[in-house]
C-alpha cells in the first residue's frame, strides 16, 4: 500500500458541552478556558470560539479543572511560556498537565500520587512565585489536601511535588476552597473552606508548615457553594487587609474583611479606624497567625439573586504603573446563580455600599441557570457555564460606559452522542444525543478585510425532545432537507427544514450565488414551536398572524409550564445558545408508528426512497426491520431474520442490497427491489454468524458488493457478496486492542477498487486502514483477493476518550482531483469531531 502515499489527519472541529458540575470551568492566565467534557479535559479559546483540543487520561468524569496560573495571577504571568493545568475526576484522581505556548503542545506531566478516595469537588491554587505554586484539593471523602508544586526552570524538566498536609474535615465534605497569603509579610497562608454545614472554616499555616484551624465564620443559612480571596487591598501604601467573598444556596453573598491588627509583641493593639461609615462592619472573630493577629468583620451582605448562588469571583488584579505599584485589586465581584443571571457588584464611590452594577442573562423560562461565572484575565469579558452544558460569554464593548454584549462560544452535547449523519451534499452535519437534542454543525464561511476561511459552529437545534435520542438518518434525494430520528420511544419522527434554516444555511455556505428560489417557493413553514410536553414540534407558517393568544391564560406570568413562542429568524452570523435553544427548531411532519420497543437504528437508501428502522429486541418478532416509503410514509415491508436488537443497517451504494448486523452475532443481507408502483419486493439472501460477540458496526464498499463488519470480539472482517447468491469472507484485519464500535468505508480509486476504512473503538481511538480489493474479470467462482494495511493510528489527543459510537465520511468517495476528505465521529464522551484526512 506504500504507493498510496502517506495519510495525514488533522483536527478540523470539536463540539462538546460542559459537564454539569460546579467548579468545572477555569479561565487561565494564558487566556484559554478549561472544562470537563465527560472523561476528557477540553480546552477552548474564547477569541476564536473554537475548542482547541481535548486531553485524554482520566478514567472517570472530570469534576473540576484549575489553571496554574489562573486568571487571578495573569499580572504575574506575562512572560511565561509554560502554563500548567490541574484536573480532578469522580474517582479522586488529579492529573497535572503542561502547555507550552510557543510550541502549542500539551503534555501529561504527572498524576498526584495519593489520590482521594472519592470524587474531587474543588481545586484552588495560589502562585507563590512564577516558579512555585501551592494548591489545595477537596473531596467527597471528607479530606482536604494541600500540595506544594515547584515548576522546572527549563521546559522539559521535572516538577517537584510535595504533599504539605491532609486535613480531615469530618463527615460533611467541603465543596469550596480558596487560598491566600496573609497581609503583613508574615509568610503565612490562609485557607478558607466551606461546604455542607453552612460555616466557613479558616485554616492558617506557614508556607511549608502545618495548617491549623484558626476560626469559623457563621452567617450563611445554607450550603456554602463558592469562596474567593482577593489579593491584599492596598491602603495608604500598606497592605493591611484582605477580602473574602462567599456565596451560598441561601441566595446571598457575603464579603468578609480581614484586617491586620498588629503584632502580638505590641501590647497596645491598634484600634479601629475612627471614622465609622455607612458600610460599617459587624465585628467577627480575631485569629492569630504567627506573631500577627487579624480582626475579621462582615464588610457587606449582597442580596439580589433569586436562586442558589453557585459562584463568586473577584475581578483579576490589573497592572497599575500609574498608581505607583505593580498591580491593584479592583473592588469588583462577579456572581453567577441558578436564576440564570450573572451580576457584577462594586462599592459606590461615596458611601462604600456594595451595589449590583451589571446584570447579564435573563430570569428565564428555563428552570435552571448557571453553575459558574468567570472573569477573563483582563476583566473585559465574563463567562458563565449553564445547566444545559452550554457556555454564555459577554464582552464589555463600551468605550466610556459599560456595554456588555453576548459573544460566540463553542457548544455541543452534554451527554453521549449516539449518531451522526451528513447532509446529502455534505454542507452540514447532524448529530443526536442522550441529552435529548438534535444539533446541526456547519462550517461557516467568513470574509474579513484581512482574512477569509471557515470555522465550524452549531447553526441550528432542530429537535429538542423529551426522550433520549438514539439514532438519526438524513433523507437523500431531491427536495427539501429532511431527517428521521428515533428516540427512547416507539415512534420515529420525520422533520422538514423550515425557511429560516434554508436562508441561514445560505448565509453560512457562501454570500455569493443565487438562493434556491424553487425550494423557497415550496417551503411555507417559517419555523417551529415547542409543545408544552416537549415531544411534538408544531410548525409556524409564513402567513400566520404574528399575534398569538396567551396560551395559558395566566396573565402572562412566567410559570414553569409556560413555553415562549419561538421567533424564527434568519441568522447572518453563528448563533449564541439562547437563539439555538428556542428559535431554530424544525417542524415535525410525520410520525412512523409500528415498532413495539424503543427505536435503536435507522438508515436511508441512497436515492431517498426508503427508510429502514429497527428497535431494541429480545425476540425475533421485535427484531423485525421495518421499511418505510419516503413521501407516503407507509410501511412497505417487515424484514424478519434476527432474534436480538439490530444494531446497524446500511443500503449498498446501488440500493439493491440491505445489510443488517445484530446483537445475535449474525449479519443478514436482503435483496431490495423497488417497483415503479411503490411496492417493494424483498427477500433474505444470506444470514451468517460472523463474530463471536455482538456485531456493533457495518459498512459497504462504495465501489462494489463487499462490506466490513466490526464486533466486540475486537475484529473487523471483510466479506463479499458473490453473484447475488451467497456471501464469503475474504479477509480478517489483525486483531485490534479494543472492541470495534464504528466503521465507515470511503472509496479512493474506483479503477483499482481501493478505499480507506475508518475503524472506531470502545477505548475512543480511531484507526484508518487501506483496503484494496482485486476482482477477477472472468466468471469463475474465485473470490476477489483483498489486501489491507494500516494507514494511520490517530494520536490519542485527536481521538475520543470513550467509545466511538459512529463514524461517517462526508462523501462516499474521494473527488477525482481532491486530496483531502472529511471524517466525522461521535462518541460517549459527549464529543462530535470532524477530521481533515489528506491522502498524499
Amino acid at each position: 500500500m506504500s504507493d498510496n502515499g502517506k495519510v495525514q489527519v488533522r483536527r478540523a472541529f470539536i463540539g462538546a458541552g460542559c459537564n454539569r458540575i460546579v467548579n468545572n470551568v477555569s479561565w487561565g492566565a494564558c487566556d484559554l478556558v478549561s472544562y470537563g467534557a465527560q472523561n476528557a479535559v477540553a480546552i477552548f479559546s474564547p477569541k476564536s470560539a473554537q475548542i482547541m483540543t481535548t486531553l485524554p487520561g482520566h478514567k472517570a468524569v472530570v469534576n473540576c479543572t484549575h489553571w496554574l496560573p489562573s486568571n487571578k495571577f495573569a499580572f504575574k504571568a506575562k512572560q511565561l511560556d509554560q502554563h500548567y493545568l490541574l484536573s480532578g475526576d469522580a474517582d479522586g484522581a488529579i492529573i497535572l498537565w503542561a502547555l507550552s505556548l510557543s510550541e502549542n503542545k500539551w503534555r501529561h506531566v504527572l498524576q498526584l500520587p495519593q489520590s482521594h478516595k472519592k470524587g474531587v469537588t474543588c481545586i484552588a491554587g495560589f502562585m507563590v512565585s512564577q516558579s512555585e505554586a501551592i494548591f489545595a484539593s477537596s473531596s467527597s471523602d471528607g479530606a482536604v489536601s494541600i500540595w506544594d508544586l515547584v515548576f522546572p526552570p527549563s521546559p522539559g524538566g521535572d516538577c517537584k511535588l510535595s504533599c504539605l498536609e491532609t486535613l480531615s474535615v469530618g463527615s460533611r465534605p467541603m465543596v469550596a476552597l480558596s487560598l491566600a497569603e496573609l497581609p503583613g509579610n508574615t509568610g503565612h497562608m490562609a485557607l478558607a473552606m466551606g461546604g455542607l454545614d453552612n460555616k466557613i472554616y479558616l485554616y492558617c499555616g506557614e508556607k511549608m508548615g502545618k495548617f491549623v484551624r484558626a476560626c469559623e465564620l457563621k452567617g450563611h443559612t445554607d450550603w456554602i457553594r463558592s469562596l474567593d480571596f482577593s489579593l491584599p487591598i492596598c491602603n495608604s501604601s500598606e497592605t493591611n487587609s484582605l477580602l473574602l467573598v462567599s456565596s451560598s444556596q441561601d441566595k446571598s453573598i457575603r464579603i468578609w474583611k480581614m484586617t491586620l491588627q498588629g503584632s502580638l509583641a505590641c501590647t497596645n493593639v491598634t484600634g479601629r479606624k475612627n471614622e465609622i461609615s455607612l458600610a460599617s462592619y459587624i465585628e467577627g472573630p480575631v485569629f492569630v497567625a504567627g506573631s500577627s493577629s487579624y480582626q475579621i468583620s462582615l464588610e457587606s451582605l449582597l442580596i439580589g439573586h433569586e436562586d442558589w448562588v453557585y459562584s463568586v469571583q473577584w475581578q483579576p488584579p490589573l497592572m497599575a504603573p500609574d498608581r505607583g505599584m505593580a498591580f491593584y485589586q479592583p473592588q469588583s465581584v462577579l456572581s453567577a446563580a441558578m436564576d440564570k443571571t450573572m451580576m457584577i457588584w462594586q462599592p459606590e464611590r461615596k458611601t462604600g455600599i456594595w451595589m449590583n452594577v451589571v446584570t447579564v442573562g435573563e430570569l428565564s423560562h428555563c428552570a435552571l441557570g448557571f453553575y459558574g461565572g468567570h472573569w477573563s484575565p483582563d476583566g473585559q469579558s465574563i463567562l458563565a457555564d449553564g445547566y444545559g452544558g452550554s457556555f454564555h460569554l459577554w464582552r464589555n464593548v463600551g468605550v466610556n460606559s459599560d456595554n456588555w454584549q453576548p459573544q460566540k462560544v463553542p457548544s455541543g452535547h452534554f451527554a453521549a452522542v449516539t449518531d451522526i449523519a451528513w447532509a446529502r451534499t455534505g454542507e452540514y452535519m447532524l448529530s443526536v444525543s442522550h441529552d435529548q437534542t438534535t444539533r446541526i454543525f456547519a462550517p461557516w464561511k467568513y470574509q474579513t478585510s484581512d482574512a477569509h476561511g471557515e470555522s465550524w459552529h452549531e447553526i441550528a437545534r432542530p429537535q429538542v425532545h423529551g426522550h433520549d435520542i438514539n439514532c438519526v438518518t438524513i433523507i437523500r434525494g431531491k427536495g427539501n432537507h429532511r431527517f428521521v430520528s428515533g428516540a427512547e420511544e416507539k415512534v420515529a419522527r420525520v422533520f422538514e427544514a423550515p425557511l429560516s434554516f434554508l436562508k441561514t444555511l445560505h448565509h453560512a455556505t457562501s454570500q455569493q450565488g443565487g438562493f434556491l428560489e424553487d425550494l423557497q417557493v415550496d417551503v411555507q413553514v417559517l419555523g417551529a414551536n415547542m409543545s408544552a410536553l416537549g415531544l411534538s414540534q408544531k410548525p409556524i407558517y409564513i402567513n400566520a398572524s404574528i399575534e398569538t393568544p396567551n396560551r395559558n391564560g395566566n396573565n402572562g406570568l412566567d410559570t414553569l409550564e409556560s413555553i415562549p413562542d419561538a421567533v424564527p429568524v434568519v441568522l447572518t452570523e453563528p448563533p449564541i445558545d439562547d437563539q439555538l435553544a428556542w428559535h431554530t427548531l424544525w417542524p415535525e411532519s410525520h410520525k412512523l408508528y409500528g415498532h413495539g420497543n424503543e427505536l435503536f437504528s435507522l438508515c436511508c437508501d441512497h436515492g431517498g426512497n426508503l427508510i429502514a428502522s429497527s428497535c431494541k429486541a429480545q425476540s425475533a418478532t421485535a427484531a423485525e426491520i421495518w421499511l418505510w416509503q419516503v413521501g407516503s410514509w407507509k410501511a412497505v415491508g417487515r424484514l424478519q431474520s434476527h432474534s436480538l436488537t439490530v444494531t446497524q443497517m446500511e443500503f449498498s451504494h446501488d440500493n439493491n442490497l440491505l445489510l443488517t448486523v445484530s446483537r445475535d452475532r449474525h449479519f443478514s443481507i436482503f435483496t431490495i427491489n423497488q417497483t415503479g408502483t411503490g411496492e417493494v419486493n424483498y427477500k433474505l439472501l444470506a444470514k451468517q454468524e460472523a463474530h463471536k460477540r455482538i456485531i456493533w458496526a457495518c459498512s459497504w464498499n462504495p465501489f462494489g458488493h463487499e462490506f466490513a463488519t466490526g464486533s466486540r470480539d475486537k475484529t473487523v472482517k471483510i466479506w463479499a457478496v458473490e453473484e447475488e447468491s451467497s456471501v464469503k469472507q475474504i479477509l480478517t484485519l489483525p486483531q485490534l486492542n479494543s472492541s470495534v464500535t464504528a466503521l465507515s468505508w470511503i472509496g479512493l480509486d474506483r479503477q483499482r477498487n481501493h478505499g480507506l476504512l475508518a475503524v472506531g473503538m470502545e477505548n475512543g481511538l480511531i484507526e484508518l486502514w487501506n483496503l484494496s480489493i482485486r476482482r477477477t474479470n472472468d466468471s469463475s467462482t474465485t473470490l476477489p483477493a483483498a489486501a489491507a494495511a494500516i494507514a494511520i493510528q490517530l494520536d490519542p489527543f485527536l481521538c475520543h476518550v470513550s467509545a466511538v459510537n459512529r463514524l461517517a465520511w462526508r462523501n462516499s468517495e474521494k473527488s477525482e482531483n481532491g486530496t483531502s476528505m472529511q471524517l466525522a465521529s461521535c462518541g460517549a464522551d459527549h464529543c462530535v469531531r470532524v477530521f481533515e484526512v489528506t491522502v498524499g
